[in-house]
């Protein structure tokens, strides 16, 4: 048993030895130990115990492991200093080091680790201003077409030239969903293109703070064209907040109005395909758009033409031709393109044994 004797003698009297990660944002530190090579296949396990001065709380922050002697602690603060001990488990016996010396974590000038990640950022601004430069010159920008937006201007003239309305459904989430925004944007200029031919534009919403935006833009929207005589208080308003009683109410609405054409635009759950279906069982042309890839399947189905995902962020400017729009949308396409190529090249020279590590995925 003296080997047991030596093992506690050395582990106990071994503190680790903890250094500041260099270049980052003042909040790791790296503690290192190292086990006598008496010890090694005899721990079993090891623990990380970390000391915060000069309140002396202890707390256990990792699990340690023999093969690899040292651990990268994220969780510490640099107004504070800390102490670290390893406690190890050799059987049903365990064994605690000593204190390391005080050791403070210290804020780098540069994150170095943060280095990929600001090329990448310049790069895309670059990118970017280039596309928004090009723009503002009145070079036009090529976006390619998308079936459901180009089959707009189609489906307000049918319900023109049938005399009925149309629906228009923002999804049924709040305004923090950023498809909702998107959907309001849509709603301003398929509003503005009714206006130009008098036709009745209905949105019942869910959310009321949804409402009163849609209300804003509505307005908003017949001022724009010179027509703010068109605005009816009535054709936007607040049904309710169930959301199968919206529903249901909105189903009711569009077989009841026997509404031409019907838009479906923002988030959207369970109740989509109820909606989708009892329009398609009136004949009128459905236009739908959301980023919730559940319920895609279901539009893709019952719908004239779907937005998918992204499309539908897409959408404003593609229908209002926007310059600055334009030239962010392009910016975003170039800057994807740009990776897919650089992952293809790095999955490529893996393949080959070639491994470069770039921090960038």
């Amino acid at each position: 048993m003296i080997w047991i004797y030596l093992i506690i003698t050395l582990l106990g009297n071994a503190p680790p030895r903890v250094i500041d990660v260099p270049n980052d944002g003042g909040n790791a530190l790296m503690v290192e130990w190292q086990l006598p090579p008496d010890s090694l296949g005899k721990v079993d396990s090891m623990l990380i115990l970390r000391k915060t001065l000069p309140e002396g709380k202890v707390d256990t922050v990792a699990k340690a492991f023999t093969n690899h002697p040292e651990f990268v602690d994220e969780g510490v603060n640099y107004k504070k200093a800390y102490r670290y001990s390893i406690l190890y488990f050799i059987g049903p016996v365990q064994i605690q080091s000593k204190w390391s010396s005080p050791a403070e974590p210290v804020a780098g000038w540069i994150d170095t680790r943060k280095i990929p990640l600001f090329i990448l950022m310049m790069l895309y601004t670059t990118i970017l201003l280039v596309y928004i430069f090009t723009a503002r010159k009145g070079r036009e920008l090529y976006l390619r077409p998308i079936a459901g937006l180009e089959a707009v201007d189609e489906a307000v003239g049918r319900a023109t030239e049938m005399g009925r309305p149309i629906v228009y459904i923002p999804g049924l989430s709040t305004i923090s969903d950023v498809a909702t925004i998107a959907a309001l944007n849509i709603l301003a200029h398929i509003t503005k293109k009714a206006g130009e031919y008098e036709t009745k534009i209905i949105v019942p919403v869910r959310n009321p703070v949804v409402y009163t935006i849609a209300r804003e833009v509505i307005k908003e929207a017949y001022y724009t064209i010179g027509r703010p005589d068109l605005f009816d208080p009535g054709q936007v308003y607040f049904a309710t907040d169930s959301q199968f009683g919206y529903a249901a109410h909105v189903s009711a609405l569009m077989a009841r109005e026997k509404s031409a054409t019907n838009f479906f635009m923002g988030m959207f759950w369970a109740e989509s395909l109820i909606l989708a279906e009892t329009g398609a069982s009136t004949g009128a042309i459905q236009v739908a758009g959301t980023d919730a890839v559940t319920q895609l399947p279901f539009f893709v189905v019952t719908c004239d033409y779907t937005l998918i995902g992204e499309e539908l962020y897409a959408a404003s400017a593609y229908l209002s031709k926007e310059p600055l729009l334009t030239a962010s949308i392009k910016g975003q396409d170039q800057m994807k393109l740009l990776i897919m190529v650089a992952m293809i090249l790095l999955s490529l020279l893996s393949v080959f044994g070639v491994n470069i590590t770039l921090g960038l995925f």
